[in-house]
C-alpha cells in the first residue's frame, strides 16, 4: 500500500507535530511554514498555540489540529469538551483527545464512552474532526479493541495510537489491530516514535491513514531520494 503512494500523497497523511511543553513561538512558526512547504495534512500544536497557527495557515490547505485532555486523559469530560470547543473557536479544525485510560483499565466502559461522547458533541457543534487517543502502550489488546469499539460507537472520526508521552508509540501490530477492529471506513492515526520513511511506510501498510510525527520533514526528504516517490 505505502509503496504506491506518491510523495504528495504521503505528505497528505502527515500531522506535523510539536507538542513539547517548551515549544516556542518561533518553533511553531517554523512548524507551520514547513507544513505549507511540504503539503502536510495538519500541524498539531498545544491549545495555547492554536490561534497563532490558525493565523499563519489561514491561506493554506493545512489544518490546525490540537489536543484535549492531553497527555494523561484524566480530566473531566466537561473539561475536555470545553477545551475542544474553545480550540475550534480559535481556529482548530481537528481535535485529538486522550481517553480516560484509568477508567478503561478498570473495566468502566460507561465512563470511557461518556468522556468521548462529550467531546464528540462539542466537536460536531464546532464543525471539526475528532481523533481519540487510546495510549496503546498502557493497554492490553482486549482493552485496545474495546476502546476502538467505544470510539466508533460514539461517533469519533479516528482512533489514534499514542500521545508519545507514555513511554511507547505506534507499532505495526497495534495499527493492524485497530484497523481490523474499526473496519475500513474509520480513520486510524499512528503516532509516537515515527522517525523514518520506513516507519511511515510500514504503518500505512498496516492500515494507518494519518501519521502524527515530529519527523515529517526528515521523512519527506528521505522520500525525495526514493524513485517510487
Amino acid at each position: 500500500m505505502s509503496a504506491a503512494l506518491s510523495r504528495s500523497q504521503l505528505a497528505a497523511l502527515i500531522d506535523h507535530t510539536l507538542l513539547k511543553p517548551e515549544a516556542t513561538t518561533a518553533q511553531i512558526e517554523q512548524l507551520c511554514a514547513e507544513a505549507v512547504r511540504y503539503g502536510f495534512a495538519a500541524v498539531c500544536v498545544n491549545p495555547a498555540y492554536v490561534k497563532l497557527a490558525a493565523r499563519l495557515l489561514r491561506r493554506s490547505s493545512v489544518s490546525v489540529c490540537t489536543v484535549a485532555g492531553f497527555p494523561l486523559g484524566a480530566t473531566l469530560p466537561e473539561v475536555k469538551a470545553y477545551e475542544a470547543a474553545r480550540a475550534l473557536e480559535l481556529g482548530a479544525r481537528e481535535i485529538d483527545m486522550v481517553i480516560n485510560v484509568g477508567a478503561l483499565r478498570s473495566g468502566d466502559e460507561a465512563t470511557v464512552a461518556r468522556d468521548i461522547r462529550a467531546v464528540v458533541k462539542a466537536v460536531r457543534a464546532g464543525g471539526g474532526l475528532l481523533k481519540v487517543i487510546l495510549e496503546t502502550a498502557l493497554l492490553t489488546d482486549d482493552q485496545k479493541r474495546a476502546a476502538c469499539r467505544i470510539a466508533k460507537k460514539c461517533g469519533a472520526d479516528f482512533v489514534k495510537t499514542s500521545t508519545g508521552f507514555a513511554g511507547g508509540g505506534a507499532t505495526v501490530a497495534d495499527v493492524a489491530l485497530m484497523r481490523e477492529t474499526v473496519g475500513p471506513k474509520m480513520g486510524v492515526k499512528a503516532a509516537g516514535g515515527i522517525r523514518s520513511l520506513a516507519d511511515a511506510q510500514a504503518l500505512v501498510a498496516a492500515g494507518a491513514n494519518r501519521l502524527g510525527t515530529s519527523a515529517g520533514v526528515a521523512i519527506m526528504e528521505a522520500a525525495s531520494t526514493v524513485a517510487a516517490y
